[in-house]
């Protein structure tokens, strides 16, 4: 009895024996649960137990893995191959034909450039490939895998020569669901619009990450829940968001391409309602639901039967942070119909009665629209909106910029053209219509690009706000502002003067002191506008195009001096329009109806200037604050109302509306046959005006001056100082 018991305690040290005995040389084999054998540092596949379950090829220096190198191992499940430098070859039938075989893995072989298409065939049991590190410079062929399972995890990653997945790429590895990981494979730009063709439903999960593919395929995702596209820089559009029907989740690069998902729900027809309400109604009795489908890195939901602890899942596999906890349909339609949103089977529920229909119909149909969980979400700077984000600002926005590009080249045109002698104040309405001109081409720039992205600028934010003509447009925007308010100030600033020292001849302003100051206003101005471009704030941060990114130092030091500029040159404005309206009025009498047509016309020009300044500095104090003081879809109806109201009514309170500029539009039409009298007569007004100015002394010229400076101030509304009267007489006689 007792040799008996000695004998059954011994079997299994015998067993163990056997098999370390039967370990081939380089390799190492133990057992708990299953035989795992690790090789090191062996130039050819040994010869191997029969009931090896796991191999391990650590660091070896096999050239090649030769036809059937495997066949004898009926019991093998997975295969490890990794780190080696001499390796550059898979045969045909390499892996063929190993029923229970479940993982390869194959890592760290640079060498490795030749997979035969037929290197993996007829392994139904398959259910995890992984392909990372190699040399290879085309995507395999893996299209005789065949395998049989409900899941199935390919993953081909760190690859840095595979630049394309052609067409039916995975046709054949599986006829369930297919998990694709081609993450970090930096040289992979395109995927072929086929590449999912053949394909039962397409990939259940997506993860392109850190790759530089330019765009993904518009057909073949329909069964996608989860769409990884992390760090993808080049990836810019989407492809057209029906394409996404039962998408779940996206972890993505931009946030404006989460825009796209916002509103995205499952919706049910007319049709499909019904039969849902009638199914609701059967599963009040008896509830049926989808069966929980879970893939290794799936926690807290796996089937039955798969252990955590299985190297499969442990090891070689760790997507358990991207998964979550979710759970997925154990049927997708294979043949998905694009209007209804579902197959063949479901099209006609009454040819399949089975259990297995209810569940289908269930899922598919039936299921309640969900919210796209998709990330990085957009921030305040760039919600979830077109450029104009209301439809009053589209059309109002053609119609500001219009009246700024026409109503400054009509005062650009007559200047230019006019026979008469440029003064100071032409020269400096000349370059007042220029920078107004530039603003309104910023706002036909936006507006142009509205009308292009009209409904869908989530898929073009990316290529406009880096682009060139996002930079351009915030170029314009900024110089053109700045020198607008830099020439408003000058020409405030020479009215003064020009009325303060009217009777000082010596003293007057001339045109090259005026070059040299609009020399330096235009330099200084194309400083502040093309600093963004070089990395002082940017451009990019908003859809509008504005430097609102504060994010260093340097940057809101930038912002704070565009605001304090804009203030104190408001400032300047402001007081000097009080000392000329304290100059022009006479305080002998009482206040006359022309004091009151002054105060009035002054008061329009200040009033314009502040609130065409308010927003620039509501702007500037946003980007300061990095946070918006209002939102930026209400900081768009400033940006349309307010930012160019300058550029739309500078020409006409500058030049139109003035006296001199409309008899230089009826001498200009004359020379085309129109307007004869009108010209005529204001050439007789000007001589008129010049020979009773010549007719007096100059000790008479000193006695009525001071009188003469309110008529010619009102003559020409708020613009035309008395030097600046005489000037042009002067020039029109030249």
């Amino acid at each position: 009895m007792k040799t008996h018991v000695m004998l059954v305690l011994m079997l299994p040290l015998v067993s163990v024996i056997g098999w370390t005995n039967s370990c081939p040389h380089g390799c190492e084999c133990s057992q708990w649960k299953a035989l795992v054998v690790s090789c090191m540092d062996v130039d050819s596949i040994p010869t191997l137990p029969e009931r090896t379950e796991v191999l391990s090829l650590h660091e070896t220096r096999l050239t090649r893995v030769p036809k059937d190198a495997f066949a004898n191992m009926v019991n093998i499940s997975r295969i490890y191959l990794s780190v080696d430098i001499f390796l550059s070859r898979l045969e045909m039938h390499s892996f063929h034909s190993l029923r229970e075989l479940t993982h390869i893995e194959i890592r760290n072989t640079r060498k490795l450039t030749f997979i035969h298409p037929e290197a993996f065939k007829n392994l139904p049991n398959l259910q995890y490939l992984g392909l990372f590190n190699t040399g290879l410079t085309i995507f395999p062929d893996l299209t005789k895998i065949q395998a049989e399972n409900s899941y199935f995890i390919l993953e081909i990653s760190d690859n840095p020569y595979i630049a394309e997945i052609p067409a039916n790429a995975f046709f054949g590895i599986t006829n369930d669901l297919l998990s694709l990981y081609l993450h970090r494979n930096r040289e992979l730009t395109r995927l072929d619009e086929k590449m999912f063709a053949g394909t039962s439903s397409g990939p259940m999960l997506l993860d392109v990450s850190e790759s530089g593919v330019t765009s993904l395929p518009a057909r073949g995702l329909d069964s996608l829940r989860e769409l990884c596209a992390r760090n993808v820089w080049a990836l810019k559009k989407l492809p057209p968001i029906k394409t996404f029907r039962h998408l779940v989740t996206a972890d993505l690069t931009y946030p404006s391409h989460c825009c796209a998902f916002k509103n995205l729900k499952k919706k049910r027809g007319f049709i499909e309602e019904i039969i849902c309400n009638l199914t609701a109604r059967k599963n009040q009795v008896q509830k049926r639901s989808v069966r929980a489908f879970t893939i290794p890195g799936l926690q807290g939901s796996m089937e039955p039967g798969i252990d955590l602890s299985d190297n499969l899942f442990r090891d070689t596999y760790d997507h358990q942070e991207f998964f979550g906890n979710g759970h997925y349909p154990t049927y997708f339609d294979r043949h998905a119909d694009e209007n209804m949103g579902f197959g063949e089977t479901l099209k006609n529920p009454q040819e399949d009665t089975s259990r297995e229909f209810d569940s289908r119909y269930d899922y598919i149909v039936c299921e309640e629209g969900e919210e796209v969980a998709c990330f990085p979400a957009p921030d305040e700077f760039n919600p979830c909106e077109d450029i104009m984000g209301f439809s009053f600002l589209r059309v109002s926005v053609w119609f500001v910029s219009l009246l700024a590009v026409l109503g400054n080249l009509l005062v650009l045109l007559v200047l230019l053209t006019s026979h008469y002698k440029l003064s100071v104040s032409r020269f400096l309405m000349c370059h007042l219509a220029v920078a107004d001109l530039c603003m309104g081409i910023y706002l036909l720039l936006i507006a142009s690009v509205d009308l292009h992205t009209q409904s869908e600028y989530y898929n073009h934010a990316i290529d406009w706000q880096t682009g060139p003509g996002c930079s351009l447009a915030g170029f314009f925007s900024v110089f053109a502002s700045e020198l607008s308010v830099y020439t408003l100030t000058t020409i405030t600033l020479e009215r003064w003067y020009a009325i303060t020292y009217a009777m000082r001849l010596d003293r007057k302003l001339r045109l090259s002191h005026a070059s040299v100051i609009m020399l330096i206003g235009w330099i200084f101005c194309l400083l502040l506008g093309l600093m963004p471009l070089v990395g002082v704030s940017s451009y990019q941060k908003v859809s509008i195009c504005l430097p609102m990114d504060t994010q260093t130092l340097v940057d809101q030091i930038y912002i704070i001096c565009v605001l304090v500029l804009n203030i104190l040159a408001f400032i300047v404005i402001c007081v000097c329009y009080i000392k000329i309206y304290c100059a022009v009025h006479n305080p002998s009498h009482q206040s006359s109806n022309k004091d009151t047509n002054i105060a009035k016309r002054m008061a329009v020009l200040i009033f314009t200037d502040f609130l065409c300044m308010a927003p620039i500095s509501l702007y500037a104090m946003t980007a300061v604050l990095d946070h918006p003081l209002i939102t930026v879809s209400n900081s768009k109806i400033l940006l349309v109302l307010f930012y160019p109201l300058n550029s739309c009514a500078n020409p006409f309170l500058y030049a139109i509306f003035t006296k001199a500029f409309q008899g230089d539009v009826f001498i200009l039409l004359s020379k085309v046959g129109l307007c004869q009298r009108q010209a005529q007569l204001f050439r007789g007004q000007t001589v008129s005006s010049k020979a009773s100015s010549r007719g007096i002394t100059r000790h008479e010229r000193e006695q009525t001056g001071a009188n003469e400076t309110p008529i010619s101030l009102l003559d020409f509304p708020g613009k035309m100082a008395a030097a600046q009267q005489q000037e042009d007489s002067d020039g029109q006689g030249a």
